[in-house]
């Protein structure tokens, strides 16, 4: 896809992929490798050279893609080029708007995107604002937003989702705070206000548990999903058989497999701890990945969309059409640990490993540096089988 005569077009925008794509006369559109799209203007300003003496070239922000239009981008850039033509440095004197909302909340997803764990972390920052602020208070100027305003967004989903709101509040906090150290906002900020005064409700939250199933059922259930050929079975079946949570599996690329060594590694960067982990493959689990090598894709459990992984909901689903409403795909976990401790006996330490759990205080883990893969690979071998075991003769 490229641009028609070196223009760019709405559809365009929308659509191209990561890298720099010019409009020409100096404009451009940045599309980040987490697909982030922002505009960049380069001017050369009249009589200025930068330290080698060349002529000062500066490459100058224009918004986010989303927020800021194609033909809004070109006005802006061609009020940037007319200043630097006439010698002035467009950084000191270009017009002074004040931005709205939605747009300080785009520049600050794009200037933090480098320390996001990951860029489907970042994405899901940007999704909460957009979801639950951005319809009420995205268009307004971003020093016009008061306590009202942030209650507007707060209270309808301050009791049903209430761990939502609490991180929609500290990012809509963030983006207060970074509007005013660019000198777009003075005083208090609203929402700290809002928390100070305890002007919302104080919402008591359970701890959220998730419901198991009984390790005892595990292989009847999982009899059942051998008779499914849907690329959501056989990732759940993955899923049970590794103990794995689910953004391990769905996320997992075939660069992380090594069918030699009968290994799947999983970067640190994806891992809930931060630090990479080793599951050893049984026979079982490589039967499940091989078949799937033909569909040729970056993901090894691709969903409806090409080289897109399965969506995060599709396991979950699976269980409620099977009838199993009552539980949750990371529940495996936790039947994996139960039938660990009560059926095998197998020590804390080697369980606790498997499930990629940090045991134990900081000066233990120092010391304790192995991931006993080995032992692990006996265990996971146990429990395949275990999974393995249910006949229908043997149903009721």
């Amino acid at each position: 896809m490229s641009a028609l005569n070196g223009k760019l077009t709405k559809k365009l925008v929308e659509n191209l992929g990561a890298g720099r794509h010019g409009d020409g006369a100096g404009l451009y559109l940045v599309v980040d490798p987490s697909g982030a799209r922002r505009w960049i203007v380069r001017v050369t300003v009249k009589g200025q050279k930068n330290r080698k003496g060349a002529p000062l070239r500066t490459d100058f922000g224009l918004g986010g893609a989303d927020i800021v239009t194609l033909n809004q981008a070109r006005e802006r850039a061609l009020e940037y080029r007319r200043m630097a033509k006439q010698g002035l440095n467009p950084r000191f004197n270009a017009t002074r708007e004040i931005p709205t909302f939605a747009e300080v909340a785009q520049q600050v997803h794009i200037d933090r995107m480098p320390t996001w764990k990951n860029a489907k972390h970042g994405q899901q920052w940007l999704n909460t604002l957009r979801d639950y602020a951005f319809p009420k208070i995205g268009r307004m100027p971003i020093d016009s937003i008061g306590q009202p305003e942030i209650l507007m967004c707060l209270s309808p989903i301050w009791t049903d989702r209430h761990e939502t709101a609490k991180r929609l509040a500290q990012r809509i906090k963030t983006v207060l705070d970074v509007a005013k150290s660019k000198g777009f906002r003075s005083g208090e900020n609203p929402v700290t206000a809002i928390r100070d005064a305890k002007v919302l409700p104080t919402v008591k939250t359970k701890p959220q548990h998730h419901d198991a199933m009984p390790w005892r059922h595990v292989p009847a259930f999982f009899a059942e999903l051998n008779g499914r050929s849907a690329i959501a079975a056989k990732a759940l079946q993955f899923t049970i058989l590794t103990a794995s949570r689910t953004s391990e599996v769905l996320d997992m690329t075939w660069q992380e497999i090594d069918f030699e060594a009968r290994l799947w590694t999983v970067p640190a960067a994806r891992m809930k701890g931060g630090k990479v982990h080793r599951v050893p493959l049984t026979d079982e689990m490589l039967a499940i990945l091989e078949p799937l090598k033909a569909m040729a894709s970056v993901y090894v459990f691709e969903g409806q969309k090409r080289h897109k992984p399965l969506s995060n909901m599709s396991m979950l689903m699976l269980l409620r059409r099977m009838g199993r409403d009552g539980f949750t795909v990371h529940g495996f976990r936790s039947s994996f640990r139960d039938w660990a401790s009560e059926s095998v006996n197998a020590p804390r330490e080697l369980a606790e490993a498997a499930l990629a759990h940090q045991v134990g205080s900081d000066v233990e883990r120092a010391y304790a540096r192995s991931d006993l893969l080995e032992r692990r690979f006996d265990l996971m071998t146990h429990w395949t089988r275990f999974t393995n075991s249910f006949t229908f003769s043997e149903a009721p």
